[in-house]
């Protein structure tokens, strides 16, 4: 599972969060999302670390922490929703169904 890493500041990158997190264990991986348009990180990140006691330790010892002049939110990554399709389902209009 995945730990939610919020509040971070803008100017953050990969290799900073990678740093913050080894000293609690061996990090997996990092990820911090990019808006599509500006290319401006989002200002949250997910890491994956080795073990369930590696990410609780993280989690107790940076949740509410300072860091780059932000509080941090760090806490278990919830499973991400599965996305509806667009168009509110409006289905199929026959030609019986149109008013003219």
């Amino acid at each position: 599972m995945s730990i939610y890493v919020g509040n971070l500041s803008y100017e953050v990158t990969e290799a900073d969060v990678n740093a913050a997190f080894a000293e609690y264990g061996t990090v997996k991986r990092v990820q911090l999302p990019v808006d599509r348009e500006t290319g401006r990180m989002r200002g949250f990140g997910f890491v994956d670390m080795d073990t369930e006691e590696e990410e609780q330790a993280a989690i107790e010892a940076l949740d509410g922490a300072e860091w780059m002049g932000r509080d941090l939110r760090v806490n278990k990554a919830k499973p991400r929703e599965p996305r509806g399709s667009f168009g509110g389902g409006g289905g199929r209009r026959d030609s019986f169904s149109r008013r003219y």
